[in-house]
């Protein structure tokens, strides 16, 4: 390796792994933002917790590897030029074209590592990720006792502290709603001066230590009050009251904690599939929807009563005449069946059942169209979906030598390294290329186009900017050179006023 292609590498890796690094801790951000309230008020682990960012971190380096690329190439080049050092290359005889090489050549190696970690690593995180944050989501909040509300989200309890000093609690109330797993109302109530509340160590049970009271359990006797001798039998409700100075009562947490699901239920996602599978199940699903398609018009043959409606051939009565020798009814031809039903002289009363009947058929009719209609498209949606995720495994890749090809020559000809102007044209690029990426997306899945020119739509019109640039960066244009564009200002101000005195002398003339 000589030593400009150490030159370049050593100015490329630093700003490309920051880079990496602080929009991957963006995005993270992001995440935590949009499911703060599914995290707070959780009893979540330190290591679930850690488990999720490392999860949801592996899920956007596909999407943080292009603007990394193009922020740390522009930064490479525009230190490069800022300090003059392409310049003493060119006039060394090195051309910029074996400048960028090392690069390329790098971006090439990002490229097939951005596909590699898509069809690999992303689905297999997406997988993990995605069912974990279903669990935390399901799991419940941890228990918080308000002064003076009753809490109802234990299994089977109601509870409710009259006022709280510290750990202690005053005036507990507790309802007992269940009795060996069954419901029985308020049968059991609790009351105590005070109390404590903690859980065990390995947090399956909570306990409640409970001081001064009283228990009052309600329970059936079956002994009977006869007002006449063959008068009904009622049943007698009793109360059992005991009274304690030290109670503790052991309650199961078995609803609460994180519990984790069979991840086979979020298999079925286009986002948890390679690209082998993502291309069988596309195969399946487009099977399905084009065999869907070909029963349409057999399943709506019941909503006809006249144009798919043909004669039965007669029944014969003699056996031994041959059923090749009679000859059916003829075919019925298509034409207006129903006009030619009102035009014949019938019955008032009938004429208008059949035009009710018309009716309710062609409503009928319009109903199955509708939800038929609705079936398809969500079902050519998902085909669209599978198929689109698959072109995502290429587009992504070739978006990072894109972004190389538009940072490179954009460094070049800026001439200004750090994270001033650099980060600010990158992330108008990066802005663009998103935008692209979801509008091709949203057309594709509905439909609107085709699904690889929606899916490619980005890379088709970032590719020939990155193109051009590379083009005015190799003939050494002054494209953002302020005096360029202050020349070329003034030139016009001048033709103007040349072009404005002659009109002058013409009507003076």
């Amino acid at each position: 390796m000589k030593r400009i292609d150490k030159l370049v590498l050593k100015s490329f890796w630093g700003p490309f792994v920051l880079t990496l690094c602080v929009v991957v801790f963006i995005f993270l951000m992001r995440l935590m933002m949009f499911y703060i309230d599914q995290f707070v008020s959780k009893d979540i682990e330190l290591a679930v917790f850690g488990k999720i960012l490392i999860y949801f971190s592996l899920i956007t380096i596909p999407i943080a590897l292009p603007l990394a690329v193009l922020l740390s190439s522009l930064m490479t080049y525009g230190n490069l030029g800022e300090f003059f050092e392409l310049t003493a290359m060119k006039s060394a005889g090195i051309s910029l074209t074996r400048a960028m090489r090392p690069l390329l050549i790098v971006a090439t190696g990002i490229a097939i590592f951005s596909f590699w970690f898509n069809n690999k690593v992303a689905p297999w995180a997406n997988l993990k990720g995605y069912s974990l944050l279903w669990d935390i989501k399901s799991s419940k909040a941890t228990l918080s006792i308000k002064e003076g509300i009753f809490y109802n989200d234990l299994p089977g309890y109601s509870i409710k502290a009259d006022r709280k000093e510290g750990d202690l609690l005053r005036g507990m109330v507790i309802y007992k709603h269940q009795e060996n797993g069954v419901e029985t109302g308020n049968r059991e109530i609790i009351l105590a001066d005070s109390g404590r509340m903690f859980t065990t160590p390995d947090k399956q049970y909570l306990i409640f230590e409970l001081y001064n009271g009283n228990d009052y359990t309600e329970y059936s006797d079956n002994s009977s009050m006869s007002y006449a001798s063959s008068g009904p039998q009622n049943q007698l409700a009793k109360f059992l009251r005991n009274g304690f100075q030290h109670y503790k009562l052991r309650i199961s947490l078995d609803s609460y904690g994180l519990k984790r699901t069979d991840e086979q239920q979020f298999e079925y996602h286009e986002y948890m599939k390679n690209l082998k599978e993502l291309a069988t199940l596309t195969d399946s699903l487009k099977k399905d929807l084009k065999s869907t398609l070909a029963s349409t018009s057999t399943t709506s043959r019941q909503y006809y009563s006249y144009q798919f409606k043909q004669p039965q051939p007669p029944i014969l009565t003699n056996p031994t005449v041959s059923t090749t020798a009679v000859a059916g009814p003829p075919a019925i031809r298509e034409g207006k069946w129903i006009d030619s039903l009102l035009r014949k002289p019938v019955d008032s009363r009938l004429r208008g059942e059949t035009t009710e009947l018309a009716l309710s058929q062609a409503r009928n009719m319009l109903s199955y169209a509708e939800s038929n209609q609705t079936y398809l498209k969500e079902k050519a949606k998902t085909v669209n979906r599978y198929e689109l995720e698959s072109h995502h495994k290429f587009t992504q890749a070739i978006s990072c030598f894109i972004m190389f090809l538009i940072g490179a020559p954009l460094g070049a000809i800026i001439k200004k390294g750090g994270f001033g102007i650099p980060v600010l044209v990158s992330i108008i690029f990066f802005i663009l290329l998103y935008v692209l990426t979801l509008t091709g997306d949203k057309y594709a899945k509905d439909g609107l186009v085709w699904v690889p020119a929606g899916a490619w739509m980005a890379n088709v019109v970032l590719l020939p900017v990155g193109l051009y640039l590379m083009k005015q960066a190799r003939n050494d244009s002054r494209l953002f050179d302020k005096d360029v564009y202050t020349i070329w200002w003034e030139r016009l101000k001048k033709r103007y006023t040349a072009w404005r005195a002659g009109r002058l002398q013409t009507k003076v003339a």
